[in-house]
């Protein structure tokens, strides 16, 4: 169970994450400080190699597998075991440590993945259980790496609702939760949530242009809107 799953992370994970993750890795152009960039994208990586997990195995036993290797990564982390060789599972490691990040937000992330691996179509409430496990989690956890001090859970629908709007499935009750909690969030953490401001963009199925996700994240950041 230690070895290395296969991976399309070779130790950039900023590049990896623009290039398969391009709205959040948007998004984290906003944080100014470096480390902590770096630390929001090793989040983003972590959602990425799970969401991998019931796409590239051939079977739901193979993806369990997949998912269950990472929750392992986090056993290691929060029980200082020393952390398998894997440049996502080590850059997560150096964020939760660095920046006291909490274990619920990243089990929640795993465990909204198993849900891909049964092949019945999700209802909305699953689908809105789904959204807030995967992309919620991710953004309380870069809310909570940005301002510590803050109420990082108040990023948690933004996630979600840009989830569910690339998915095509958003609701305009989440939108308007997602926006009122958005204002809330302090000028530090909403880098976190930024990428929220894409799900209208996302609309329809469609896909917006690089120079269109610019424009709006720039009007959500200077604003603190989305």
């Amino acid at each position: 169970m230690n070895d290395i799953p296969d991976s399309d992370a070779d130790g950039d994970l900023d590049a990896l994450v623009r290039r398969v993750d391009p709205d959040r890795w948007l998004s984290s152009r906003f944080i100014a400080d470096a480390h902590a960039r770096a630390d929001v994208v090793a989040i983003y990586a972590f959602d990425h190699e799970l969401a991998r997990a019931p796409k590239v195995a051939s079977n739901a036993l193979l993806g369990e597998i997949r998912l269950t290797w990472w929750a392992e990564v986090l056993g290691e982390i929060f029980e200082g075991r020393p952390v398998r060789r894997h440049p996502t599972a080590q850059a997560l490691a150096h964020a939760v440590h660095h920046w006291s990040l909490p274990r619920p937000p990243l089990e929640a992330m795993v465990e909204a993945r198993f849900r891909e691996l049964d092949p019945a179509p999700m209802t909305d409430a699953e689908s809105l259980a789904w959204a807030m496990g995967s992309a919620g989690s991710a953004a309380v956890l870069a809310a909570a790496a940005l301002d510590p001090a803050g109420e990082a859970e108040l990023a948690a629908k933004a996630g979600a609702l840009w989830a569910l709007a690339v998915r095509g499935r958003p609701t305009a009750a989440l939108r308007a939760e997602a926006r009122k909690d958005a204002r809330r969030l302090s000028v530090a953490a909403f880098p976190a949530v930024a990428h929220g401001a894409l799900a209208s963009a996302h609309r329809g199925g469609r896909t917006p242009s690089e120079v269109e996700k610019r424009w709006r994240l720039t009007w959500a950041v200077a604003t603190g809107r989305i």
